[in-house]
């Protein structure tokens, strides 16, 4: 039984390489150490990392594909999916029964600057 494919919708902008507004916000300080700690917990989980390997490397939506590549059974990737868009690094939007995930490319860029910060 071949799977049917889901496309991007087009309220939902995957592409986490896209050019964005510049983030002036600081590197550095009590704000940006709370932030930097609060993304790198939600990181802190290889299932997690490779969730957001799996969604960096896609452009478009992806639906169930996430619990396809991935070792573990969908309640355990449900609750890691609700971790890291808990954190804002991924967004979420519903497309009928499921619910399709893609990098929120602005939070990647925060986390990118934080980590370099260091």
């Amino acid at each position: 039984m071949k799977k049917r494919g889901h496309a991007a919708q087009p309220s939902l902008s995957c592409s986490p390489s896209g050019s964005g507004e510049s983030d002036l916000r600081p590197v550095e300080g009590e704000v940006a150490d709370q932030e930097l700690a609060t993304l790198t917990k939600a990181l802190g989980h290889p299932a997690r990392v490779q969730i957001m390997r799996l969604l960096v490397r896609r452009e478009t939506c992806v639906c169930g594909d996430i619990v396809d590549e991935l070792p573990l059974a969908q309640s355990t990737v449900s609750q890691h999916l609700k971790v890291l868009k808990e954190a804002g690094l991924i967004k979420g939007e519903i497309d009928g029964p499921r619910v399709c995930y893609c990098v929120e490319p602005r939070t990647l860029r925060r986390l990118k600057s934080l980590v370099g910060s260091l």
